[in-house]
């Protein structure tokens, strides 16, 4: 990874907390509503990069978010999680592309995008929320806050994606 690369993405990482922390944490709609565009940061790791430094990345992101929100690691954890289950995910969405190291975000088709974008928003909604609210007893409200926020999320990291994206791909 060139010097170049790296300092784009610890420049996302401090922007994305930096949103995450003073501006969207203080959303929350119906008490249950709470978008979470820090994960951009691990969707958007490059598919061919190092899968042990994103792991490694994603638990600062996340105790980073931890920290400000006083949360007790369940960002860090969901993070990590969601990290660890991108390959996965990816060979998923993309298939064949992924396996050979061709798949391009913006030049990938909807449905693939939709795919990735939502199962990862989803998978990781899931666990933050299983965690934060570590109870059988309330599995209900567990799925409505993940099903809620996860829309609310992809939408956000969808429209910075389209806004934001790198044309010249």
């Amino acid at each position: 990874m060139s010097s170049n690369q790296t300092f784009i993405y610890i420049l996302r990482f401090v922007v994305l907390v930096l949103v995450q922390v003073f501006l969207l944490n203080n959303i929350n709609l119906n008490g249950y509503i709470n978008p979470y565009i820090y994960l951009l940061f691990i969707l958007l790791y490059p598919f061919n990069g190092n899968s042990t430094l994103l792991i490694i990345w994603s638990f600062f992101l996340g105790l980073s978010i931890d920290i400000f929100e006083n949360s007790g690691g369940i960002h860090a954890a969901a993070s990590v999680f969601a990290a660890y289950l991108r390959p996965y995910v990816l060979k998923f969405s993309f298939g064949l592309s992924y396996e050979y190291n061709v798949v391009k975000i913006s030049k990938s088709s909807l449905p693939e995008k939709l795919t990735y974008l939502g199962t990862m928003i989803f998978l990781h909604h899931l666990m933050l929320f299983m965690m934060e609210i570590f109870s059988f007893n309330h599995l209900l409200l567990v799925l409505k806050s993940t099903v809620f926020s996860g829309i609310f999320t992809f939408i956000l990291i969808y429209s910075s994606i389209v806004l934001f994206g790198n044309k010249s791909e």
